[in-house]
């Protein structure tokens, strides 16, 4: 029983490994105050598949880190948008 319950975790474990992390850079033009970030930044992490989402105010830009079996950089810019900041890919 041991060692299906290990085979089972360590299974569940490697579909982890199989993610495709993906990064990209949004610019947010609209950013005109210190508090936008906040809000950028919480919108873009209630998107699912977000890992990590680093936005800053002075380069009116969110660097952001997502699986990519789970989202795109498309629905990034949706969620960026829906809070008002409508943002952009940067090539």
């Amino acid at each position: 029983m041991k060692k299906i319950i290990i085979t089972f975790v360590l299974t569940i474990a490697s579909f982890a490994a199989w993610a495709n992390p993906q990064t990209v850079t949004l610019d947010l033009p609209t950013m005109n105050c210190v508090m936008c970030p906040i809000t950028v930044k919480k919108a873009l992490n209630k998107v699912d598949g977000v890992t990590n989402a680093d936005v800053s105010y002075e380069e009116k830009q969110a660097v952001v880190t997502f699986d990519d079996d789970a989202t795109n950089a498309e629905a990034l810019v949706q969620a960026t948008t829906n809070a008002g900041y409508p943002s952009t890919i940067k090539e």
